[in-house]
């Protein structure tokens, strides 16, 4: 392996003993530290040549072919830099603020198929533009970062402005004396009026993208309380409408623990929810009158999972005063729920 010019970063001469490999999996190798789905980005963007030309990340090699790499194998390092992007501040003083984040938006810099897409538009970068200093004890990337929420999650999030605010929060977390409440649409009725669900939360050992609730060595003690709000039921199918307490903040947890009792999350498609909702009645009767169809039957897309952090309460950790403070629903998800219960066009009502 070679440093080469003309824009070439590196030069691999393939040996003959890696005939029949794939050229990815045979890059991976060579590569160190370097990832299957890097490797397979830089071959997307025309930054692997074989020979001169571009290839899938499928070809077999036949041994002595010339793999030249123009693109840089290691993504460049996360970073947290200010943006001025607009935040809807709920609370703030001197050591912490509460933001109601919107679905969409990461927490801090993570994963990403380009820099921009991994470092840039997180709430982080929005806290830093608007507040300039945080806490550190979450480190250079997750400045002020006590806890999280998923990506297409809204809702209150607690951030801190110093150490000391930082590890009281903390404190308050571990020992769950913040309290946390979630609304959230589920797929299907379900029919106990409330109920907990206590079921450890560890990394899926199949789907790395997923957390499960089956018994693992990495599972964490996770504790979920549901309470239903109303059931709806209509041409869409079965849904219910929850309120949902948790005592611990696990990965996931909400939308794994419904998805475990066989209720995911609206929108969850990772865990088997529904990314779109069909109208089943005009579906059915669309089957029957296959020859005389005239138009599709009514589909709804969310677009992001119905989960929304709705309500905190916890002690100050200066003053211990009891801060509580809700967030709406957002405007997509009230127009959602009206759309699911608005009668089909045309239908007659009563």
């Amino acid at each position: 392996m070679d440093e080469a010019g003309d824009g070439i970063r590196q030069t691999i001469e393939v040996s003959a003993e890696a005939a029949g490999q794939r050229l990815d999996q045979f890059l991976t190798a060579q590569l160190d530290g370097v990832s299957r789905s890097r490797v397979q980005l830089l071959m997307e963007q025309g930054d692997v040549l074989v020979n001169g030309e571009r290839e899938k990340a499928s070809m077999k090699l036949r041994g002595g072919e010339q793999i030249s790499i123009t693109g840089e194998p290691h993504p460049a390092p996360l970073k947290a830099t200010a943006e001025d992007i607009p935040l809807d501040v709920v609370f703030e003083d001197a050591d912490l603020a509460v933001i109601n984040k919107p679905a969409g938006m990461m927490v801090h810099a993570g994963s990403g198929q380009n820099e921009d897409a991994r470092s840039k538009g997180t709430l982080v970068n929005a806290l830093l533009y608007r507040f300039k200093k945080l806490s550190s004890t979450g480190g250079e990337l997750r400045p002020g970062i006590v806890h999280r929420l998923d990506k297409d999650t809204s809702g209150l999030i607690v951030v801190a402005k110093n150490d000391r605010a930082h590890a009281t929060l903390g404190e308050m977390f571990s020992s769950r004396q913040i309290k946390k409440t979630y609304i959230a649409l589920v797929q299907g009725n379900v029919e106990r009026d409330r109920g907990t669900i206590n079921a450890g939360v560890g990394r899926d050992p199949v789907r790395r993208t997923r957390m499960t609730a089956q018994p693992q060595d990495n599972a964490r003690s996770a504790v979920t309380h549901y309470e239903v709000i109303r059931r709806l039921a209509n041409r869409f199918g079965k849904f219910t409408l929850l309120r949902v307490r948790i005592e611990t903040g696990r990965t996931h947890q909400i939308r794994v623990h419904m998805a475990s009792i066989g209720h995911p999350v609206v929108g969850d498609t990772l865990y088997g929810g529904a990314g779109q909702l069909t109208d089943q009645v005009a579906a059915q009767a669309a089957q029957s009158k296959a020859a005389r169809r005239k138009a599709e039957p009514e589909r709804l897309r969310l677009g992001r999972n119905f989960l929304h952090a709705a309500k905190l309460e916890f002690p100050h950790p200066k003053t211990g005063k009891v801060v509580q403070l809700e967030a709406p629903l957002p405007v997509e998800l009230e127009s959602f729920l009206v759309s699911l219960e608005a009668p089909a066009a045309g239908a007659v009502t009563g």
